[in-house]
């Protein structure tokens, strides 16, 4: 195959460098915006892993006191806002 044949476009390859130079810088840049991305994301994750292992370390019956607790003071509100309804009817 001779190859004089071909035109002038296909013969000579030729690259813009300044181009190449900008999608270079571009590339860079990208790859350090989504490594701050990954790092924000991570630090974000392990703060919530640490918050959710704190909580585990609070013992099962310190849970189930709190627990009760929160539930009795709910049915008091409640008999309570019950009392002031059914006094509301009668007067």
């Amino acid at each position: 195959m001779n190859h004089h044949h071909l035109p002038s476009a296909v013969r000579s390859l030729e690259i813009d460098s300044r181009l190449i130079s900008v999608g270079a810088a571009l590339t860079a840049g990208g790859a350090l915006l989504a490594s701050a991305g990954i790092a924000l994301a991570g630090y974000a994750l392990a703060s919530a892993g640490r918050r959710w292992v704190r909580q585990l370390e609070v013992p099962p019956s310190e849970r189930a006191a709190a627990r009760l607790r929160q539930a009795r003071e709910a049915s008091l509100a409640g008999m309570e806002a019950w009392r002031n309804a059914a006094a509301g009817d009668r007067g």
